[in-house]
């Protein structure tokens, strides 16, 4: 880009042909991606942690969300750089394989970049430094396998769950009530768990949220609970022996197309039109009441005559419930969805023991409880929340511990928090390092000093000192040959993570090391960067 002048003493600006500005090749490539990758990382470096701080985002709404979970940062970040958004799906990834370390997974993948950036300043060759990444990635791998611990839980005894799920609310906003959040996440996930064939259906765990109470008044619901009211304020609140029909049809009269035109010239006209009108109206809750059913759950609206019909003949309705409730419902009390009246049949009704109406505060707000579905066992967190913002960070924070549970179901092995894991993964990388001729052994090296980065985080976010505190948990575990001890970062007097009780899943710890290391490997081998479209 240079800048000139034309006759009159103006300025203008020359650009450079847009292909020679589109293309970076080389060393210079790799430099800009690890660049772009760093400054993501360094965004979530900061939220690792049960002292880790939470991020204020902004839509260009104005809608502000605060949180602290690596997937929901970087999901609404704007991201522009290609590399960096390689970052976003890295999380986004762990996030809808795991449920949990979004942040870890990425401040992992921003310190390997670091450290590949040395050796590419010491003239190691990109492919060499992939090489010994893969290399170092296995062997903590092996090392994960060796120092996890497995824990036995029944239906009974559910406390190394809990203790799993209270790990992960540790860093969450809600960690002041991390106790019976847990609780509820353990039981939740155990309501609709097959045990026998280590399988969890998170289709039947529904979440609602409404805000305006606190956080210790939210609740788990064994069924199903819909954001709606009964149509009409005086319909019955309460109905017992349910026998519901899901519709998909309006409670309205047919509509006439739209090249058709309908003149009511004579009141006459009019009161006939009326009677066709009600006639229809008629024959619909008529054909409800045949039935048997005594309550009607339609995915549309009515209208005022409609609903004053449906309670002049004691049929409670609920309107305006979503597709995706309504599938629920029907899976939940064994209905079938109706699309039209004339196939209504007693057959196809769904059944549960009760369905009430709830109120809250002094709003009065109301939400539809459905309870005692004899077809299944789906269940709902209904949170409350002091306003919109917190209501939805605990709907994430409950989803990401509801999602740890999953995974120990799937796998019972556990390895321990605070660092100790990565800290062991480090000194057997290292001491592999030695074993290696060559230049990989550099990049094993690197390897292990990306993996100091997690506990030095850290200590860092706890205020504490980030250098002293890994030194002397390193020499701690090389003197004891404890695997079990970490950063301390609650300061509760003991390194042992054991003791604390800070336990994470051993298969999302070995998940965060293999997506990190494939996106590192992914980002070291891109040497050009060209602009489709530019180039010729």
């Amino acid at each position: 880009m240079s800048m000139v002048y034309d006759e009159y003493g103006r300025p203008f600006i020359i650009l450079k042909e847009q292909q020679a500005k589109a293309r970076v090749k080389g060393l210079e490539a790799q430099k800009s991606n690890i660049l772009a990758a760093k400054s993501v990382s360094s965004v979530l470096r900061t939220s690792l942690g049960p002292k880790g701080m939470d991020k204020m985002l902004v839509d260009p709404d104005g809608d502000v969300t605060i949180t602290n979970d690596g997937a929901t940062i970087l999901e609404r970040m704007e991201v522009q750089h290609q590399v960096a958004k390689l970052l976003v799906e890295l999380s986004q990834s762990q996030d809808n394989e795991i449920g949990d370390g979004t942040t870890g997974v990425v401040v992992l993948a921003g310190a390997l970049l670091a450290q590949a950036e040395k050796l590419l300043d010491r003239g190691i060759h990109p492919v060499r430094v992939a090489e010994g990444y893969e290399a170092a990635c296995k062997v903590a791998l092996d090392t994960l396998s060796q120092i996890g611990d497995t824990v036995e839980f029944t239906k009974d005894n559910t406390e190394p769950l809990v203790t799993t799920a209270e790990t992960t609310l540790n860093s969450k906003i809600i960690n002041v009530n991390r106790r019976k959040m847990a609780e509820i996440a353990v039981n939740a996930v155990l309501s609709v768990a097959d045990l026998e064939r280590k399988d969890v259906n998170f289709d039947m765990i529904k979440m609602e949220g409404k805000p305006g109470g606190r956080l210790e008044d939210t609740e788990l619901v064994q069924g199903i609970v819909l954001d709606k009211e009964m149509s009409h304020p005086q319909m019955a609140k309460t109905v017992k022996d349910v026998k519901c029909a899901l519709l998909t049809c309006p409670f309205e009269p047919p509509k006439p197309k739209t090249k058709h035109k309908l003149d009511i010239t004579s009141k006459d006209a009019y009161d006939k039109l009326y009677e066709h009108e009600q006639a229809y109206f008629t024959k619909m809750i008529q054909q409800v009441k045949d039935s048997g059913a005594n309550l009607v759950i339609c995915q549309w609206g009515f209208d005022d005559e409609a609903n004053h019909l449906l309670l002049q003949n004691k049929l409670p309705a609920i309107r305006w419930v979503g597709g995706v409730e309504l599938e629920l419902i029907a899976l939940a009390t064994g209905a079938r969805i109706i699309p039209r009246f004339s196939e209504l049949s007693a057959d196809k009704l769904g059944t549960c023991g009760q369905v009430r109406e709830i109120a809250f505060g002094t709003t009065k707000e109301k939400m539809v409880v459905i309870e005692d579905c004899k077809n299944s066992s789906a269940v709902t967190c209904v949170v409350r929340g002091g306003n919109k913002m917190i209501v939805d960070e605990a709907k994430r924070s409950l989803h990401d511990a509801m999602c740890v549970v999953r995974n120990l179901v799937k796998d019972n092995r556990v390895v321990y928090g605070g660092g100790s894991a990565e800290i062991a993964c480090s000194m057997a990388v290292s001491k592999h390092a030695d074993s290696v001729m060559g230049t990989d052994q550099y990049a094993i090296r690197a390897f292990a000093d990306a993996l100091d980065d997690i506990p030095l985080a850290l200590a860092e976010n706890c205020g504490l000192s980030p250098i002293e505190e890994l030194a002397n948990v390193k020499s701690k575990q090389l003197a004891e040959n404890n695997p079990f001890l970490g950063v301390d970062c609650n300061q509760s007097g003991t390194n042992n993570m054991k003791d604390q009780g800070v336990f994470e899943t051993l298969i999302g710890k070995q998940q965060q090391l293999l997506l990190a290391t494939q996106v590192v490997k992914m980002v070291l081998k891109i040497d050009d960067v060209i602009s489709m479209g530019n180039y010729q």
